[in-house]
């Protein structure tokens, strides 16, 4: 019987080092008293951050400049350390260490000898403890280097080569904090050698009768003599479907037909039913000796062209279950710069808002990482379909994918990694291969302009993993995608805007803009935004020592973050004929602003219908508290009036499509 244990409940520590000093402890144990930083509380998952947070070591770098006196950090190596417990060893001949998410690089250390080295934070590590195992006193250390020095917003998407989440190093929504730690789940599993390896699972509708498909596959390792019981049970409810395969069956692959399921509906088109799958491994004797399980739900997706789009256009009309359906959402970013620290409430606290602004869709934006599978549960369970984006981001200079063999393989290798681990989720709904990425409109590589498409090849790469992993969603090679990366007003007509970003920054005559959407043409808006200012309470308990006017460039507290493009106090001075007056004016002012300008662009979409097939407001939740965001949800995770703005819009009574 195979069993495994939640490394999270042990006691972890954190010591802090110059830089390779650390490794004098393979010969003194002693040495730990020579820490730069001696032993503090740490969680894992958890952020070294955080812990030196907690321990006094670092200010809130929310608050003022903070941000910078936490720098340091980075150029320190970290050790976390626990004790595991002995009796857990004593289950099984194997012992393996599983690490679901370890940001950066750095070594796995068991009784002060190296097991193994690791490197990228979008890929899970996994580690033989066995030949390093003592009968007791077994000390488990993950030592963290220091992390790469440059992968925020502005630079060079070819030489982007270190698979780290580059938002936090800097981006137009929050300040620099390279996390580094353990940031998701981390397990030891001890192993007689008959266990599952690899479990797949993926889900369909025969939309003419409303039957169910499931296809599942598999490998196991000490099959012989074995079975596979497969189970399919709504959650709570009664059993659909009970088989038990042969290892070779498995390992072929089973489809079971004609399942009578109810389908899943994205929010505001029915229910989300969702179904328990297992996975029981037996042994000769009909035992349970290994099992695994997934909740899944049952959907099927197809995609058909606008209205009146242009020929050979992608299609932007998504169909879910044999009924059309506008897309409606924001764009998803991590919830804080150190997401290690991140609970599954914070998660549900802000899906639960999005479900209640009416959203039915969110993109995982690729800046950033795969959440985790907490994130996707709650999609599930709420209706919200996620459109997953793979870690590509543009970066201001050179927005190129790199092309190079090596950094295919790796890229291939996470794609390959994120589909494994999230494809059985019901609320997926397609993969991209990332954000913004571009190059000139005359075919250069060094300006912006136009979308890449499938004869890149990276893109090309990716295409394929997808066509053979997860068939029956889709595949966009970037967001945006198409002819241009933004819709001109001046090229309305011209069949030029397919999937486009913007507009961000509205005229400060809104007249002009409602003039500019009432003329749109765009297929699909996967990015439209407007600043608006955070609350008043926000500005305030964060500025420490900062000025909190003028809301203009120059001040430190507006632009801290990047995002001085937001602070609009000049806006506000041509509109009401002065300077505001003091905060809670302009707060007023630029928030109802805000509301007005996406209250336009998304109800001109939607009005447009079937003609455009939806809008996703860039971005919903602030991680870090800017004095001003594009943000529709506040850094406490509270509702701005523009996302009142924006549920009216979602949640009117659905457009039908004109005839």
């Amino acid at each position: 019987m195979n069993t495994r244990h939640d490394l999270s409940q042990l006691q972890w520590t954190l010591t802090g080092w110059m830089p390779e000093s650390w490794r004098a402890m393979s010969f003194d144990p002693n040495a730990a008293d020579n820490a730069e930083i001696h032993p503090v509380p740490a969680k894992a998952p958890g952020s070294v951050q955080q812990a030196l947070r907690d321990a006094g070591l670092l200010p809130d770098w929310n608050v003022g400049l903070k941000a910078y006196e936490c720098e340091w950090v980075e150029n320190r190596h970290w050790v976390y350390e626990a004790h595991v417990p002995g009796r857990w060893l004593r289950e099984g001949p194997t012992v393996r260490l599983h690490c679901l998410g370890l940001d950066y690089g750095g070594v796995v250390l068991l009784n002060r000898r190296e097991v193994g080295s690791f490197k990228g934070s979008f890929v899970p590590h996994e580690f033989d403890l066995t030949p390093h195992l003592r009968e007791k006193h077994n000390l488990l250390q993950i030592v963290f280097d220091c992390p790469p020095r440059w992968l925020g917003q502005s630079g060079f998407t070819p030489a982007m080569r270190d698979w780290k989440p580059r938002f936090n190093y800097s981006w137009d929504w929050t300040s620099r904090l390279v996390q580094l730690g353990i940031w998701d789940s981390l397990f030891i599993e001890v192993s007689d050698g008959n266990e599952f390896g690899e479990v797949r699972c993926t889900t369909d509708v025969d939309v003419s009768t409303g039957l169910g498909l499931l296809h599942t596959k598999g490998s196991v390792s000490g099959g012989e003599g074995k079975a596979i019981r497969v189970t399919l049970q709504q959650k709570g409810g009664e059993v659909v479907r009970c088989e038990t395969l042969t290892v070779a069956q498995f390992g072929g692959g089973v489809a079971w037909k004609e399942l009578p399921v109810k389908l899943w509906w994205p929010n505001l088109q029915g229910g989300q039913p969702l179904y328990l799958a297992r996975w029981e491994l037996l042994d000769e004797k009909n035992r349970v000796i290994d099992s695994t399980e997934r909740v899944v739900g049952f959907k099927h997706v197809d995609w058909q062209q606008c209205q009146d789009a242009p020929d050979g256009a992608d299609p932007w009309i998504c169909v879910v279950n044999a009924r059309s359906v506008f897309l409606q959402g924001v764009n998803w970013t991590p919830i804080r710069p150190n997401f290690a620290d991140v609970t599954e409430e914070d998660y549900r606290l802000r899906l639960e808002l999005y479900r209640e602004m009416g959203c039915n869709i969110l993109r995982v934006w690729g800046g950033a990482i795969l959440e985790r599978e907490c994130f996707y549960n709650i999609c599930d369970e709420l209706g919200l379909m996620v459109w997953q984006e793979f870690p590509l981001s543009s970066s201001g200079w050179d927005n190129w994918p790199p092309e190079d063999e090596a950094a295919i393989g790796e890229l291939a290798e996470i794609a390959q990694s994120y589909i494994v681990r999230r494809q059985h989720h019901v609320s997926l709904v397609l993969w991209c291969g990332g954000n913004e990425l571009q190059g000139a409109l005359d075919g250069g590589k060094a300006s912006t302009g136009k979308p890449i498409d499938f004869t890149h090849p990276l893109m090309n790469r990716l295409r394929r993993i997808v066509a053979r992993q997860d068939p029956t969603r889709r595949f966009l090679p970037t967001s945006a995608s198409g002819p241009r990366f933004t819709a001109r007003a001046e090229d309305f007509g011209k069949g030029l805007h397919w999937d486009v970003h913007g507009e961000w920054n509205p005229p400060a005559d809104l007249r002009e803009w409602k003039k500019y959407w009432d003329r749109d043409d765009a297929l699909f808006r996967s990015e439209v935004g407007c600043p608006g200012a955070s609350p008043i309470d926000v500005i305030r308990q964060s500025k420490g020592i900062l000025a909190e006017m003028p809301p203009k460039p120059a001040n430190p507290l507006w632009r801290r973050s990047g995002t001085f493009r937001y602070a609009e106090g000049e806006f506000y001075a041509r509109q009401v004929g002065r300077e505001p007056r003091d905060l809670d004016a302009y707060v007023q002012w630029s928030q109802e602003r805000q509301k007005q300008a996406l209250g336009i662009a998304a109800k001109a979409c939607k009005d447009r219908f079937p003609k455009c097939g939806g809008i996703i407001i860039w971005m919903g939740h602030d991680s870090f508290p800017c004095a001003a965001n594009l943000s529709v949800v506040d850094f406490k995770g509270r509702f701005k009036p523009a996302a009142e703005s924006l549920r009216a819009v979602f949640r009117r009574d659905n457009v039908q499509p004109a005839q």
